[in-house]
């Protein structure tokens, strides 16, 4: 069974995460999945994407698929993990690419949310980025996507609580470009994608790459970049991290000691 339904109606493309059993959870193999899906979509001339889980989905996904985080002295969010590139190709795509979501998002899937250039979701939606919970390094890149997307503020808040960031906040804070009741929001996503479909999809992808470049030109020394490396080192190699990672296999809550 694939892990995404990948489907082409009236030009748009769509991208069901299918693992309902594991919450959706971006596995490698599922994000793989995603690469190889847009990459296909790319050739086609696919002018716009929707990122969905099924209809009326509960959990839109997990996120981090936690049973395939490295242990300690590894990065677990090292920039050639599968989940890191599928990010990138969701940036780089040629064409808008949409999150349509129904039910909670967890860690990494809220980054994948932000990641997307428009996210629309319905009154169950709720955001939530975790690393906290678990003693995770976040990355840079990571970060940025909430900081461009929210604000400093809100994304610390986001980070240093771990707490979900229902629908109408996340609406408000600019989580999401729309909030839509759950009986519309399908026939919205698709109304919307064939909207920036009869545009000039060389238009769009071109303002799309001038986003992208400018969202991204934020200097930085080579020293500020092995500091921010040798900060996320420290967490990796930590008790914290080690004992996340185990209180999580054994559901129970962590016993972290801040070393």
């Amino acid at each position: 069974m694939p892990l995404i339904i990948s489907e082409v109606k009236d030009n748009i493309g769509s991208l069901t995460l299918n693992n309902p059993a594991r919450r959706n959870a971006l596995s490698l193999e599922l994000c793989e999945e995603m690469t190889a899906a847009l990459a296909s979509f790319k050739e086609l001339r696919i002018p716009v994407v929707i990122i969905r889980a099924e209809k009326n989905a509960r959990v839109w996904s997990a996120g981090h698929d936690i049973t395939q985080l490295p242990q300690v002295h590894h990065d677990p969010l090292a920039y050639d993990s599968p989940m890191e590139q599928a990010f990138r190709n969701i940036q780089e795509y040629p064409g808008a690419v949409i999150a349509m979501v129904q039910g909670s998002v967890w860690g990494g899937a809220t980054d994948l949310a932000v990641t997307c250039d428009l996210a629309i979701g319905d009154e169950t939606a709720a955001f939530a980025i975790t690393p906290v919970k678990m003693g995770l390094p976040y990355n840079a890149s990571g970060i940025m996507h909430f900081i461009n997307r929210v604000g400093s503020n809100i994304a610390k808040e986001m980070f240093f609580t771990a707490e979900p960031v229902k629908a109408e906040r996340a609406y408000h804070f600019g989580i999401l470009n729309h909030l839509i009741s759950s009986r519309d929001i399908e026939q919205f996503t698709f109304d919307l994608a064939r909207v920036i479909a009869a545009n000039s999809p060389l238009a769009v992808s071109v303002i799309k790459e001038q986003f992208r470049i400018l969202a991204e030109a934020h200097p930085i020394s080579p020293e500020a970049f092995e500091r921010i490396q040798a900060l996320r080192r420290k967490v990796y190699n930590s008790h914290d991290y080690e004992e996340g990672i185990k209180a999580f296999m054994e559901k129970r809550k962590p016993d972290f000691k801040g070393e």
